[in-house]
């Protein structure tokens, strides 16, 4: 097509790109770009709005958590302290947290001690490491803050909406459905938040659950943007405070 005279060419591109072949009827180039669709682009921005999320939980779990739990009597419980070895500390940090029989006659040897003792240094030290309560106070408060507020911004946001009191709505000109900017800051802010938990699981209390939180903050993230993408925005709207409605009661909890 090289060939072709500038005008041919710009006869086919405008061909090519008629509203007929890509719009519905009676919609033209000119009324897409005056409304606001959800862009994949803009889901980017879930990279500093992490970022955010995390500095600002910090602020609050030193000024507000801490302080708030210390009131409400949330104190860490006493643990021994084990005596300082070289050896057994050694061990500790580069080979394992609970050495095997055998692992524990050698580091009797060396260490000079008995057995016995050294099992229970080994115990001791266990439970040093163990996470107390007032972080796990700490961080359950921050969780609550953000999905109790959560919830009811969404819901100040949904009130008004037809389609939040009929779903089938839900469905009206999809997906030819324009895109209202506070809904957009309100997904943006979600998927921040998820990003925000899956960026911070290693240095947060690890639970028995630690692997199906790992596997429920993708799911989460990866249906968040999927949505968006598809402009299932409604929808994922109303999915989202349906489960903010009860996180912050299980973080209560």
């Amino acid at each position: 097509c090289s060939l072709c005279p500038p005008s041919d060419r710009m006869g086919l591109l405008e061909g090519f790109w008629h509203h007929e072949y890509w719009l519905p009827p009676g919609a033209t180039w000119e009324d897409v770009k005056s409304i606001c669709f959800p862009q994949p682009q803009d889901l980017l921005l879930c990279i500093p709005g992490a970022l955010l999320l995390i500095a600002v939980r910090c602020i609050f779990e030193r000024t507000v958590a801490l302080p708030l739990g210390r009131r409400l009597g949330v104190s860490d419980k006493l643990r021994p302290k084990v005596q300082p070895s070289a050896t057994l500390e050694e061990f500790y940090v580069l080979q394992g947290r609970t050495p095997k029989e055998a692992e524990l006659i050698s580091l009797a040897k060396r260490s000079d001690l008995p057995v016995r003792k050294v099992e229970t240094w080994f115990r001791h030290r266990r439970a040093q490491d163990r996470p107390g309560l007032m972080k796990k106070f700490c961080e359950a408060s921050w969780r609550f803050t953000f999905y109790l507020t959560s919830f009811f911004s969404g819901l100040a946001l949904l009130y008004d909406k037809p389609w939040f009191w009929d779903h089938t709505v839900c469905w009206l000109r999809f997906p030819q459905q324009p895109l209202p900017p506070p809904l957009g800051w309100f997904y943006l802010l979600e998927l921040s938040f998820y990003c925000s938990l899956v960026a911070t699981l290693p240095f947060d209390v690890k639970r028995k659950d630690f692997k199906e939180q790992i596997i429920h903050h993708i799911a989460t993230i990866t249906l968040i943007f999927v949505s968006y993408c598809a402009n299932l925005v409604r929808f994922g709207m109303i999915v989202m405070l349906v489960h903010d409605a009860s996180d912050y009661i299980l973080e209560v909890s």
